[in-house]
């Protein structure tokens, strides 16, 4: 009988489609979390701009 070696194969490609199946999630994770890093970032500086134009108006409305 010759079962053995096509129960192997099929197997080691259920086991290959996993791996692929975790490799995926984890970069979709990783590029989810990049994301969010990304958003922070952006409001942090976004808020840090406002700042800086609020002073500038002070400082404008000041010297007049």
């Amino acid at each position: 009988m010759n079962t053995t070696p096509d129960r192997n194969k099929d197997m080691n490609l259920l086991n290959e489609d996993l791996a692929r199946a975790q490799i995926s999630s984890r970069l979709g994770e990783a590029r989810e979390l990049r994301r969010g890093h990304q958003l922070v970032l952006a409001r942090r500086l976004s808020r840090r701009a406002e700042r800086a134009a609020q002073q500038a108006r002070l400082a404008l409305a000041r010297s007049l």
